[in-house]
């Protein structure tokens, strides 16, 4: 099975097909989607004008998604890095059972479902490297009231999401599951509030 590497070369190969170059950008999205494979499709192919069924699309366009979603990634395995260097560090002083923040690393692993969004039409307007930069800035500060990405203030629990943890805190403002040690306890606590609401104005 092709790695992200080689599939990103057939991307950017010009003796390929223009069909296969896509396919290969779609395949890229099986290792790397930070918002989910359908929501970051459709965020490549919203901010690079590609047509989402196009089997030919214009290939500097193609070449320009891919150098977005290369970016995020990069940004993403340098803090897998630090992040295995600090549980290494944690394991020796005697920490051995993760926490909740590691519980939701532990989902992300290989950064599919990083900044999931359960709706792949709504999702962050900026770049894929820029949200990643902006969630892992909040994971590494003390805990807030607002969405790490785009600082909006009304988040609303949902249930019966596409990917685990199946239900949590969503933005209203991009659409991303917002990691819950971003969060502090009175967030989480207004999220279910909210949902509540939510639930009351519908019945």
């Amino acid at each position: 099975m092709a790695g992200f590497r080689s599939l990103a070369r057939q991307v950017r190969d010009p003796r390929c097909d223009l069909a296969l170059r896509r396919y290969s950008l779609r395949k890229c999205l099986e290792r790397f989607a930070p918002y989910g494979h359908r929501a970051t499709w459709d965020h490549l192919c919203s901010r690079h004008r590609i047509e989402p069924e196009d089997r030919e699309p214009d290939p500097a366009r193609l070449v320009a998604a891919l150098d977005e979603l290369e970016e995020a990634r990069a940004v993403w395995l340098v803090y897998e890095v630090e992040f295995a260097k600090r549980r290494k560090r944690e394991k020796h002083d005697g920490l051995r059972r993760p926490g909740t923040f590691d519980d939701w690393h532990r989902r992300t692993w290989g950064g599919c479902g990083i900044a999931w969004c359960n709706d792949p039409s709504v999702h962050p307007a900026a770049t894929l490297g820029d949200v990643l930069r902006r969630l892992i800035s909040a994971l590494e500060s003390e805990p807030g009231a607002v969405c790490p990405v785009c600082a909006e203030v009304r988040i609303v629990w949902k249930q019966e999401l596409a990917h685990e943890p199946w239900s949590g805190p969503v933005c209203t403002g991009c659409g991303i599951l917002v990691p819950q040690p971003v969060l502090t306890p009175e967030a989480l606590a207004e999220s279910k509030k909210a949902r509540r609401r939510e639930l009351a104005s519908v019945a």
